[in-house]
């Protein structure tokens, strides 16, 4: 494995150990670079054998940056053919909880920051019984509920028949302006009757 000069031996170490205790390859190149953020932020490209590190000043964020990564490497990520894969689906956080647990430190700390960038991460780590998931779904489920406005919705437009009008490039209701988009335009459009009725709400 080549390595960028500032690359800490600890990194060096934990890519060894963690490819070793999978049974996996190491990677061709790491790279090692540091910014005045306390951030860290990461990438793996398994066509070209590579692992980039781009570390912050908070030590632990860098080692889960690294093991993330890692959980990325030794989990190469679905073929084309699984249909609604994605990049950080259960499959990968269950490499990656893994990874944190026995290569990192406390777990609730390890979710915390996992959901600080995917917020997705907590209803994979609920569902693999990840200590403090549920704790911080509640959290999350609380904070965006305190997000959304307060003001009660009034009636703008009282109920009425879209009819369709067009405001440049875009299809409205001739009634009350609204913007006619998706599955609601296409079936206004193929209907030879437009029965469809709706009502404009505003919190203003």
């Amino acid at each position: 494995m080549i390595a960028s000069p500032p690359t800490p031996p600890w990194a060096l170490a934990l890519v060894e150990r963690v490819c070793a205790e999978a049974g996996a390859g190491i990677p061709t190149r790491l790279r090692w670079a540091r910014r005045d953020r306390e951030r860290s932020s990461g990438v793996t490209r398994h066509a070209t054998g590579y692992v980039g590190i781009v570390a912050g000043s908070d030590a632990e964020d860098a080692r889960q940056t690294l093991l993330h990564e890692l959980a990325h490497w030794i989990a190469p990520p679905p073929g084309r053919g699984r249909r609604g894969a994605k990049h950080h689906d259960r499959r990968f956080y269950a490499t990656a909880f893994a990874l944190y647990a026995r290569h990192g430190g406390d777990p609730a700390a390890a979710l915390e920051r996992e959901a600080a960038r995917y917020p997705s991460a907590i209803g994979h780590a609920r569902a693999l019984g990840i200590a403090g998931a549920d704790a911080a779904w509640r959290q999350r489920r609380a904070a965006l509920r305190a997000a959304r406005p307060s003001r009660p919705l009034r009636v703008l437009v009282p109920e009425h028949a879209v009819r369709l009008a067009r405001d440049g490039r875009w299809h409205v209701c001739a009634t009350c302006g609204a913007r006619i988009v998706g599955v609601t335009l296409a079936r206004l459009l193929r209907a030879r009757r437009p029965t469809l009725r709706h009502v404009l709400l505003t919190r203003r």
